[in-house]
C-alpha cells in the first residue's frame, strides 16, 4: 500500500467510536496522574491539522505547578472549581495574537507575509482567535486519539485567566481543559447521560 493509500484509508470503526460516538465530556476522573509527555505526543499530532495560512495560533499551557492552577480556577465559575482542583492535570488553551511572527516558518512561500500583519491588530486577533478555536477541536480529539479523557471548559473570564498565566507572553484564553486516564466510578455525574444531537438533514442544506 502506498503512502497515499494509507492516508486516504478511511479510519476503523473502533478508532471513529473512540474519538466521537463513544467519547463522553468528563467531569471527573480517576485520580491517575497523567504524564505531560503524552499531551506533547497530542501536540505533535494536531500541529499538522490545517489552519488559514498554516498560522497555528493555539498555544498551550500545562498547569503543573499547583498553585498557578488554583490561581486560575478562582478565575473559573463556581461550578467548574472544584472538578479542576481535582483533575490529574489541566490546560490552558489559548491564542497568540502576535502569530505573524512566525510567519517566515510556517509559510515560507508567502513572502512579507509577517510584515505585512504586523500593523494588522483587529485582523491578527480575528484570525488567531478563530483558528485557535479550530486548533482546540484538534485538540480535544488528539487528546482522546492518545487514550486520554478531556473536560473543556469555557466557563470563566479569560482576562482574569490571562492576567495568571499570559502576562508575559500576551496570549488569549479560549478555554480550560481538564485531562486524566478515565471517569471517577465512584461518582455517578463524573460523564453525563449521553445528550440528543442533531440529525444530519436538521444541520446541514443541500444546494
Amino acid at each position: 500500500m502506498t503512502e497515499t493509500e494509507q492516508l486516504t484509508t478511511p479510519l476503523d470503526e473502533q478508532a471513529r467510536h473512540v474519538l466521537f460516538a463513544g467519547a463522553h465530556t468528563t467531569n471527573t476522573f480517576t485520580p491517575d496522574p497523567v504524564d505531560v509527555e503524552v499531551v506533547r505526543r497530542a501536540y505533535e499530532d494536531l500541529r499538522w491539522a490545517p489552519t488559514s495560512m498554516n498560522i497555528q495560533p493555539l498555544r498551550i499551557t500545562v498547569l503543573s505547578d499547583p498553585d498557578v492552577r488554583a490561581r486560575v480556577v478562582d478565575q473559573l465559575i463556581e461550578s467548574n472549581r472544584t472538578k479542576t482542583l481535582a483533575a490529574p492535570l489541566s490546560l490552558v488553551a489559548a491564542y497568540d495574537p502576535a502569530w505573524h511572527e512566525h510567519a517566515p516558518l510556517l509559510a515560507p512561500h508567502r513572502e512579507g507575509m509577517r510584515e505585512s500583519f504586523a500593523g494588522k491588530p483587529e485582523l491578527r486577533d480575528a484570525m488567531g482567535r478563530t483558528n485557535g478555536l479550530i486548533q482546540l477541536g484538534y485538540l480535544l480529539l488528539a487528546l482522546r486519539a492518545h487514550g486520554l479523557q478531556v473536560g473543556p471548559m469555557t466557563g470563566l473570564d479569560p482576562a482574569g485567566v490571562d492576567s495568571v498565566v499570559h502576562a508575559q507572553n500576551g496570549w488569549r484564553t479560549l478555554a480550560v481543559v481538564n485531562v486524566g486516564h478515565a471517569p471517577d466510578p465512584h461518582d455517578e455525574k463524573a460523564q453525563r447521560p449521553r445528550a440528543g444531537r442533531l440529525e444530519f438533514a436538521q444541520a446541514t442544506q443541500l444546494l
